[in-house]
């Protein structure tokens, strides 16, 4: 069963227990345990009542005092003790559906999970949620939670998601805001479909149900060279993306006047494609949406500059760095303030092209081994090359075409360290203070 306990960790409060590894945890309070929401949910109370089955089919309670909020140490077969939800839209611009063959199977599983959104900021559409599990999020305060809008206008909605439910969606947000739930949203938006007009219509539907919708974030459709048999899409342009800008900012403006936020932010690529600057950290209101690349080059200068202001001393160490084309002429201008400060610094950045996805792909987080093997083959490279973090499965050595850390490292010839992609540690870089240990 999926909440069938699958280790108890050393040391903890179930530890001292009578709980055994392959116990199954029937109920919390006398409340039935169906996923991972309904244990973290009732676990978090200071007194309580588990009842547990034994492999052998006996039962047992187990009372347990804790301090509230407390963990007890209980490790299930999987993290949702339940299969993952899959999406069941076909979205027009769904970025799965443009993914070659070939790559790992777990590649190509869209999840659509309402519990995910919750335990780790994934977004949903809200098209698979049954009036049950919609009431269930209201009743145990399922928030934040984190949806995917693209359009409120119903019809247009059902067309971009291809999903006959995907024009309730105002309908469950109300219902979410009157009971309590916090959301961020986000718009893909696709020039000629989700924009202009209808860009308007939906900010101004979502600003109606502010403060609930605390953020939404308005990011650029991103196309792969792999679109054979799907809908035709344009991409944004300089033009199209200086409009998108200006149509969004002076609308959050507007918020700012009338509700206090300016609630909609667009994402850095826009401000790239439109080579227009980076808005100032105020401009951001504490990042609500950094997940989805809104204030990261502004989070990354302020950090950097913030960080190198503190450093008295730096190294001479030639070193590189590996990034996507988009992220490049920042680095290049923080390297260079660094090299301002301390004339000895000797660090050079690659702008990986993105031959895999193809060119209008150039986001750092979807650069792959191989583009980055046969790009800098024979370039000079220092003594170490760093790559973001992004660029890796979380928690593996291993890039989105399966090649992995050490096959790069074979092939250039040279020490390959991932590091974590934010200011600070470049700037750590920059001065030669990141070692082996910071990865």
């Amino acid at each position: 069963m999926s909440s069938t306990i699958k280790n108890i960790e050393k040391g903890s409060i179930a530890s001292k227990t009578i709980l055994k590894q392959g116990d199954t945890i029937l109920s919390i309070n006398g409340k039935r345990i169906i996923d991972v929401l309904d244990y973290k949910y009732f676990i978090y109370d200071a007194n309580l009542a588990l009842l547990a089955s034994s492999p052998d089919g006996t039962y047992k309670i187990v009372r347990i005092k804790k301090p509230i909020g407390k963990d007890i140490g209980l490790v299930f077969d999987t993290y949702l003790m339940d299969k993952a939800k899959a999406c069941s839209n076909r979205c027009v611009f769904c970025f799965v559906d443009q993914l070659p063959r070939g790559m790992r199977k777990s590649l190509y599983f869209k999840d659509d999970d309402a519990r995910l959104s919750f335990l780790t900021g994934n977004y949903i559409t809200l098209t698979n949620l049954s009036d049950r599990e919609i009431q269930r999020i209201i009743d145990l305060r399922i928030s934040p939670i984190n949806i995917s809008v693209h359009a409120t206008n119903p019809e247009l909605r059902r067309r971009l998601l291809q999903n006959d439910r995907a024009g309730e969606i105002m309908d469950i947000m109300r219902r979410f805001a009157d009971g309590g739930i916090e959301m961020n949203c986000q718009i893909v938006c696709c020039p000629g479909w989700n924009d202009k007009e209808e860009l308007m219509r939906s900010m101004r539907e979502l600003r109606a149900l502010y403060p609930a919708v605390n953020s939404v974030s308005v990011v650029p459709v991103g196309l792969t060279k792999h679109r054979e048999h799907l809908t035709k899409l344009i991409p944004f342009d300089k033009e199209s993306a200086t409009e998108m800008i200006d149509m969004v900012t002076g609308f959050g403006l507007e918020c700012l006047r009338d509700r206090g936020s300016r609630i909609f932010f667009c994402a850095d690529e826009l401000y790239l494609k439109a080579e227009m600057p980076i808005p100032g950290e105020d401009e951001y209101e504490g990042y609500p949406q950094l997940e989805n690349g809104v204030g990261i080059i502004r989070l990354t200068i302020e950090d950097f500059r913030r960080s190198l202001k503190e450093k008295t001393k730096a190294s001479s160490m030639p070193f590189s760095i590996a990034t996507g084309v988009s992220a490049k002429p920042v680095l290049d201008m923080l390297i260079n303030e660094a090299r301002e400060k301390f004339e000895c610094i000797n660090g050079t950045v690659y702008a990986i092209k993105n031959k895999f996805f193809g060119e209008t792909i150039n986001v750092t987080g979807l650069i792959t081994g191989q583009d980055m093997i046969s790009q800098l083959k024979g370039q000079n490279l220092g003594k170490v090359l760093y790559i973001p973090d992004v660029m890796l499965r979380s928690g593996e050595n291993v890039f989105l075409d399966d090649v992995t850390v050490d096959d790069v490292r074979r092939e250039l010839g040279i020490d390959v360290m991932p590091v974590m992609t934010d200011g600070t540690h470049l700037a750590d870089i920059a001065c030669g203070d990141i070692g082996k240990g910071d990865y």
